[in-house]
């Protein structure tokens, strides 16, 4: 289950990289509104449930401009994801470890964002392909 929770974060991540910004930025703070609503059926939490999802949404509002934003809103889903799990009232309730799931998921989203949320070619170009050109050119040079 890990794996694949983990897996689901890196496909979201992989998926969202081929979105053009500033798209892709306001597309994740829309996403994240609504995990940070996802809850509010299931009465978990009572009232509690109503200012969680409000501290979301303001984190989502403010990640229409900042990743940073956007990289918190996820890890205050991620623990939003561990009370329900252990309070037993999953995110699916078909699904008893949704919750657990979601809670290792959001994370890898979370980092994804406060490294800016940038495509992974981009990081892929500047920190696999770079090096191996830079120690290519030293070796023949």
């Amino acid at each position: 289950m890990v794996v694949s929770a983990v897996l689901i974060g890196i496909l979201y991540v992989l998926a969202n990289s081929l979105i053009a910004e500033p798209h892709r930025r306001r597309f994740n703070a829309i996403m994240v509104a609504g995990a940070g609503a996802a809850y509010l059926s299931s009465g978990g939490f009572g009232p509690w449930e109503i200012a969680f999802t409000a501290a979301v949404t303001y984190c989502a509002y403010r990640g229409l401009e900042s990743w940073t934003y956007i990289g918190i809103a996820w890890l205050l889903h991620t623990a939003l994801d561990v009370v329900h799990h252990i309070k037993g009232t999953p995110i699916l309730p078909f699904a008893h470890t949704s919750s657990l799931g979601c809670a290792i998921c959001d994370p890898v989203i979370a980092i994804w964002c406060f490294g800016g949320g940038r495509p992974v070619q981009q990081f892929w170009r500047r920190r696999v392909l770079a090096p191996k050109r830079r120690h290519a050119q030293d070796a023949a040079g």
